[in-house]
C-alpha cells in the first residue's frame, strides 16, 4: 500500500512502513471480521453495504478472483516450506510472539477446534455457512472453558463442559449459567501459506 500523503510504501499484512519517510512506523491494527454477507445480515439486519462497482474490468477479476490468483506465481521460493502447499488456505493467528497456521480444511472439518497460543487458550469455529470462521479466548473470570458442539441445533451452537451453557458464533452465552458473558474476540487472518509463512517464519502449524 502507498498513502498519499508522503508516497511510503506499508506492507499490508503487518501495517508497517518499509519505504520512504515514514518508514518503521506501523499503523494501528484494527479488528475486523471476514464473514459471508448472508451471516453478516443476520447479524446486523440493521447494517448499511456499500455500492458495490459494477466496472466490467473489475467485475469479471471478481467473480474468478481465486482461479485468476492461483495461476499468479508465489515467493515461496524465498522462504521454502513444504509442510504445506504454497497455496493451502490458512487462519493465521498470532498472540504476542507466538503464530500459528490452522488449515481451513482442517477446521471445517474438526470445529470447534481447541488449542493454546503460547499460554492463551483459543477456540476456533467455522460457522453454519462453512465459510466464516472466527477465534476467541475460551476463558471467562479467570475459568478455562472446553467445550464441543452441539449437534441438534440448525445455528452454530457451542456448549462449554464446565457448566452447560449455550454459545453462539459471536462468542456470547445465550443459555445457561453464563449467560449474557461474552468470550474475547483473538484477531485472525485469512490468508494463504506462503504469505503466511513470509510474515511470521517461527509459525507453528495446527495439529
Amino acid at each position: 500500500m502507498q498513502d498519499e500523503e508522503t508516497g511510503s510504501w506499508w506492507q499490508q499484512i503487518t501495517g508497517e512502513a518499509i519505504y520512504g519517510s515514514s518508514k518503521g512506523q506501523r499503523l494501528k491494527l484494527v479488528h475486523h471480521d471476514e464473514l459471508s454477507f448472508s451471516l453478516w445480515k443476520q447479524e446486523h439486519p440493521d447494517g448499511r453495504v456499500l455500492i458495490p462497482d459494477d466496472s466490467k474490468p473489475w467485475k469479471q477479476f471478481s467473480e474468478d478472483w481465486e482461479e485468476h490468483t492461483a495461476k499468479m506465481p508465489v515467493l515461496a521460493a524465498l522462504n521454502p516450506d513444504t509442510r504445506l502447499n504454497a497455496r493451502t488456505q490458512i487462519v493465521g493467528i498470532k498472540i504476542a510472539d507466538v503464530a500459528k497456521a490452522y488449515p481451513l480444511s482442517t477446521i471445517k472439518e474438526q470445529t470447534p477446534v481447541l488449542d493454546y497460543i503460547g499460554y492463551t487458550p483459543v477456540i476456533i469455529v467455522v460457522a453454519e455457512d462453512k465459510k466464516s470462521v472466527r477465534a476467541f479466548e475460551r476463558t471467562i473470570e479467570g475459568q478455562e472453558l472446553e467445550f464441543f458442539a452441539k449437534s441438534d441445533s440448525q445455528a452454530l451452537r457451542l456448549v462449554d463442559a464446565q457448566t452447560g451453557s449455550e454459545w453462539d458464533f459471536t462468542g456470547k452465552a445465550v443459555k445457561g449459567t453464563y449467560a449474557g458473558h461474552k468470550l474475547k474476540q483473538v484477531y485472525l487472518l485469512n490468508d494463504y501459506w506462503f504469505d503466511w509463512k513470509a510474515y511470521n517464519p517461527e509459525t507453528a502449524i495446527y495439529p
